[in-house]
């Protein structure tokens, strides 16, 4: 059996542990059904729980750990919330709209939905036992805070493993939850130094304690992105089509652990949307094989996650880390939005909005705007996106941006030409529109971190080109949510 794919009690007492803790802490867990429409499933749940502190390790927050959570984070929405960016901010005429993860509880990120993901067929068969378990969380950020999150509401201890490079607003987040600072490993280098997180991991495996929940080939990673955030991003485009004549074209979003990106498949199946991943410049692995360091924090590169499903993605486009880190200045400095009010008509409540897009947020919207230009779109043609997190996550990077890129000064003069050069200056270079030799070549580059790096059998790894692989996970769901059931 994969790790990770359970579908029964493997351990019964380490399950009965398991039962016992949660009972002992009043805790019931959410079905991924739940998460994946909360508006039927969760109404009068999110009534009992309105008072609770979305921002506290408080268990009643399992129950918002999804898309529909509204502006305050205390009471749902019948439509997950998202920007619909108008042509004045992308020069394009097509409609990216941008659904937004900082909504989630407690870390402010959609990556608490993956952790709960990883962590549930491992806890609903045993195969972690919270009594006697370290979660451990390798991650370039905001996983490893979402881990943290979701092992704290369940009483156990974890581990975050990411770059020492990260921004100073995760590791102060950290701080304030692990149980002891040690809990923290910091790896070298930065954003795109994933094969450093591994290896900390091999160290930290060899302690029968500790169990490793790699977002990047756990596959319960992939399934509750295609279950719970497809559904909302589809949701999000019916409320926007309701005339009929709207076209949803394609999900755009940066690699990173590449769980998200599984929410193309179900818009692929529900819309018939094309799937574009993003990557940094800096970093090229799916465009050119390419290596480096880059800035836009998130989306570790230098490999291919195993859950990637390469045979269904139809476009790879690379943005600079110099794109996003000026456009962070523009959309949150009085001198960048005075520029957009003043200059290009933006309206206030866009403006406001810009502070829910974080750097990967960021790059996925200028990847959007990259393939609206490639593929011609217009006035009735819609991109989807989504905002992983917000500007928050990266105030402390804004001055080393300024710095680097403008001598310090940043006004309205400086504004106007970041924004001329990263978003109506944007071309159409470094898009790669995928065939079956391009989709080849990037599923191979991932034999040589998984099969001979990590130790993933030749079968295991090969039968991730059929897209009936993909597609038979999901039978999974209704499994996974019939263990919860009992176990709750």
């Amino acid at each position: 059996m994969t790790p990770g794919l359970e579908r029964e009690i493997v351990d019964q007492q380490a399950y009965e542990r398991n039962r016992g803790r949660l009972q002992d802490l009043g805790l019931t867990l959410p079905r991924i059904a739940d998460l994946a429409d909360p508006p039927q499933r969760l109404a009068d749940k999110t009534q009992a729980i309105v008072d609770a502190d979305p921002n506290a390790p408080d268990p009643h927050n399992l129950f918002r750990v999804h898309w529909h959570n509204g502006p305050d984070r205390t009471e749902m929405v019948a439509v997950p919330g998202h920007l619909v960016l108008p042509e004045e901010m992308t020069g394009v005429p097509a409609k990216i709209v941008v659904a937004l993860g900082n909504r989630f509880p407690m870390i402010n990120a959609h990556k608490v939905l993956a952790a709960y993901g990883c962590l549930i067929p491992r806890l609903m068969s045993g195969a972690f036992d919270i009594t006697k378990h370290r979660a451990v969380w390798p991650s370039t950020g905001n996983y490893c805070r979402g881990g943290v999150a979701v092992a704290k509401l369940l009483g156990c201890r974890s581990v975050a493993v990411l770059p020492e490079g990260m921004s100073q607003e995760r590791f102060n987040w950290l701080e304030e939850w692990v149980v002891d600072p040690s809990d923290i490993h910091r790896t070298p280098g930065t954003e795109s130094n994933v094969k450093e997180i591994y290896d900390a991991c091999h160290m930290l495996a060899k302690d029968p304690q500790n169990l490793i929940l790699n977002q990047f080939a756990e596959y319960g990673n992939y399934i509750i992105h295609r279950a719970v955030t497809g559904p909302a991003l589809e949701r999000i485009y019916a409320s926007l089509n309701k005339s009929g004549r709207l076209k949803a074209r394609a999900f755009v979003c940066a690699s990173g652990s590449a769980g998200t990106l599984a929410a193309g498949d179900h818009l692929k199946q529900a819309l018939g949307t094309q799937t574009c991943v993003v990557e940094a410049l800096e970093c090229p692995t799916l465009l050119y094989n390419g290596y480096g360091e880059h800035n836009i924090q998130g989306i570790g590169d230098k490999h291919v996650p195993l859950i990637h499903n390469v045979m269904g993605s139809d476009f790879v486009i690379g943005v600079s880390d110099a794109s996003s880190d000026a456009l962070n200045l523009v959309f949150n400095t009085t001198a960048g939005r005075s520029y957009l009010s003043d200059h290009k008509q933006v309206g206030q409540d866009i403006l406001a909005g810009l502070d829910d897009l974080g750097l990967s947020s960021i790059a996925n919207v200028l990847g959007a705007i990259k393939y609206a230009k490639y593929m011609s779109l217009g006035a009735d043609d819609v991109v989807l996106t989504v905002a992983t997190d917000g500007a928050a996550m990266y105030r402390s990077e804004m001055a080393g941006a300024q710095q680097e890129h403008y001598g310090g000064k940043f006004s309205q003069v400086e504004a106007a030409e970041a924004f001329g050069r990263h978003v109506l200056g944007s071309a159409i270079d470094h898009v790669s529109e995928l065939g079956s030799f391009d989709r080849e070549r990037i599923f191979n580059l991932g034999y040589y971190t998984w099969v001979e790096q990590q130790g993933t059998t030749l079968d295991d790894f090969d039968r991730r080109r059929d897209q009936a692989f993909w597609d038979g996970l999901m039978d999974l769901v209704p499994i996974w949510d019939g263990m919860i059931d009992r176990f709750n």
